[in-house]
């Protein structure tokens, strides 16, 4: 087993229970590891402080998978954590009104790198990083137990669906996959619940695994906000935000996209849940070009989402993003009428 020995004090953090060790606080390496094999992390003074991933090509060389020095990395410990992370969840899957939520969140649950999400009776997984790559077998062995057992919360999954399509893979030294793991290949959209509004989900081919799923609760807080508002739905995807604010009662949501195979699923999505194709206008263009274009017309709304990409791939990009972030937030803010609201993310 390789030893990897830190700087020292460079133990601090995992004292504190970080899981990514940086190349930077690496002293030496005892071994020839490879890529994704499991290492033991010591401080300087030879203190056992865990194990992780090694990743020789990433920034983050090292993903602890425990800070249990007494701990073995094997089968049964991917199985186990899969099993918290799946009992963490099991509020969510009794419910009747929500069949799509993240099943696995990474490093918040033990398991650097692997995201697994749920989409009514499919599963899509995300292996972000050489450790969860090294151990996609057991892993998608693990889950189809799982998803088979009286662990799955409501029922047994169909399919497990690859999405480690992600820019991310590459620092790893990962190729991009996509493809079925394990049962059925999901059709090429799956309706979906979320409190009550119907989604179509494309899990193969739509943005991460198909669906924003971290923005469900913020989605249901802005119907609050949307009763007889006109809504700007600004970088729109599929229209989440848009369904939402004519649920709230709005009387009319434009939703702004560079995509738009995008807004065609965005306009099916408010058919899904019965609007009113009249109360939705769709424009497929650059958000920054659009929003300017509407503040030049002088056109207002009581209402505006923005939820953009992450403009920043790296810390060379960090004042490019911040003029972008600033720039598209002090556009909104002109759009806004007197006592609007803007929802920005």
């Amino acid at each position: 087993m390789a030893i990897v020995v830190l700087r020292h004090e460079r133990e601090k953090s995992l004292l504190r229970r970080h899981p990514w060790i940086f190349s930077g606080a690496i002293d030496h390496i005892e071994g020839s590891p490879a890529s994704g094999e499991t290492v033991a992390v010591h401080a300087a003074a030879g203190t056992p402080l865990g194990w992780g991933a090694y990743s020789p090509q990433s920034q983050i060389t090292v993903r602890m998978w425990s800070f249990d020095p007494s701990a073995e990395i094997n089968p049964a410990f991917i199985q186990r954590q899969l099993e918290l992370a799946f009992t963490a969840r099991r509020a969510l899957g009794q419910r009747t009104d929500l069949d799509a939520y993240r099943l696995v969140n990474a490093e918040s649950d033990g398991l650097p790198g692997l995201i697994v999400d749920r989409y009514g009776d499919y599963l899509a997984a995300m292996f972000l990083t050489a450790g969860a790559e090294r151990w996609k077998p057991e892993i998608v062995a693990a889950l189809g137990a799982l998803a088979h057992s009286g662990q799955w919360p409501t029922g047994p999954a169909r399919g497990i669906f690859e999405r480690s399509d992600v820019d991310v893979r590459a620092k790893e030294g990962l190729p991009r996959t996509v493809g079925p793991l394990a049962g059925e290949t999901p059709p090429e959209s799956v309706i979906v619940n979320e409190y009550g509004c119907r989604f179509a989900v494309e899990i193969a081919r739509g943005h991460k695994t198909g669906f924003y799923l971290d923005q469900r609760d913020n989605r249901a807080l802005l119907a609050d906000y949307a009763a007889g508002a006109d809504v700007l739905n600004g970088f729109a995807y599929s229209g989440g935000f848009a369904v939402w604010a004519l649920r709230g009662g709005a009387q009319r949501v434009t939703n702004v996209d560079t995509s738009a195979s995008a807004l065609r699923l965005a306009s099916r999505n408010a058919e899904l849940n019965g609007h009113d194709p009249a109360k939705v206008e769709n424009i497929a263009g650059d958000v920054f070009q659009v929003l300017r274009g509407f503040r030049d017309a002088r056109r207002q709304f009581d209402l505006i989402v923005l939820d953009p990409p992450k403009f920043a791939e790296s810390r060379a990009q960090v004042e490019r993003a911040t003029r972008g972030y600033k720039d598209i937030n002090l556009l909104a803010c002109k759009l806004l009428r007197p006592g609007g609201h803007l929802f920005t993310f």
